[in-house]
């Protein structure tokens, strides 16, 4: 079997997992609808290459304002692998205790918020402290993890904890132990991750769900759009009134901090 054919044929196993859990998906669009409804913002959240779970989430076409998407360049700008803002600082900072709640002092969080934290190990300090930081203020956490990963690895955590004992609900990419999928004769490591693709699956059914859910309570989101489906013109003024709508529900996290 060639190694792209193996890497497809895992990546049909992540699907299976994901199907799986469609109660827990469709619990997490419950939670994040209630959220949206009330005018209010799901928090998203992650580290290192979760950040492109952030990003898929929200803004990009297919998505829709109710989101804050929370990404720590000095955790995420790592693309200059080595030398200023290189992968061993992010790496380095990504596990220094109480940097979680120095980045959430900058929003005033509110009763009926909720969000979601991705680590696909759950074990790195700032995203399990994240959600440790987000259930001390009362919102609702759902986490995304590789549950055989997190399991097989340990958390650096003062306390031992990973990013599952602080989440209200775990939704599992399905991705092995170690992330790569491929192995290849002659190469004693594997390659090609697959906790991308099984997260990236999870957030557009959950994203699915949650649009689902605003349309039959009477509030259907601004979805950003392209222009070749809608018209340029239409194009543009849903993007335009989706980033209104994004600057107006987050303008109150900022107003009453340091009260």
């Amino acid at each position: 079997m060639s190694p792209a054919l193996q890497y497809l044929n895992a990546s049909e196993n992540l699907i299976t997992r994901v199907r799986e859990q469609l109660q827990l998906i469709q619990q997490t669009a419950d939670l994040f609808a209630q959220t949206i409804l009330a005018g209010q913002m799901v928090h998203v959240f992650g580290s290192g290459h979760s950040r492109i779970l952030v990003e898929e989430m929200w803004p990009r076409y297919g998505s829709f304002p109710g989101f804050n998407p929370i990404v720590e360049l000095s955790l995420t700008f790592h693309n200059l692998v080595v030398g200023a803002n290189g992968q061993r600082q992010a790496m380095f900072l990504e596990n220094v205790s109480g940097f979680a709640a120095r980045i959430l002092r900058n929003f005033d969080l509110k009763a009926g918020d909720s969000a979601l934290v991705v680590s696909s190990g759950g074990c790195n300090v700032v995203p399990v402290e994240m959600a440790e930081e987000f259930q001390r203020r009362g919102v609702k956490v759902v986490a995304i993890i590789s549950q055989v990963h997190s399991e097989a690895s340990t958390s650096r955590h003062h306390a031992g904890k990973k990013l599952q004992d602080f989440a209200d609900i775990v939704l599992d990419t399905g991705a092995p132990i170690g992330d790569a999928m491929v192995k290849i004769e002659g190469l004693d490591t594997p390659v090609a991750p697959g906790s991308t693709v099984g997260g990236c699956l999870l957030v557009n059914a959950i994203k699915a769900e949650v649009a689902d859910r605003l349309v039959k309570a009477g509030q259907p989101p601004k979805v950003l759009t392209a222009g070749v489906v809608i018209g340029a013109e239409r194009a543009a003024e849903i993007f335009e009134a989706a980033y209104d709508e994004h600057a107006r529900r987050i303008a109150p996290y900022y107003a009453g901090l340091g009260k």
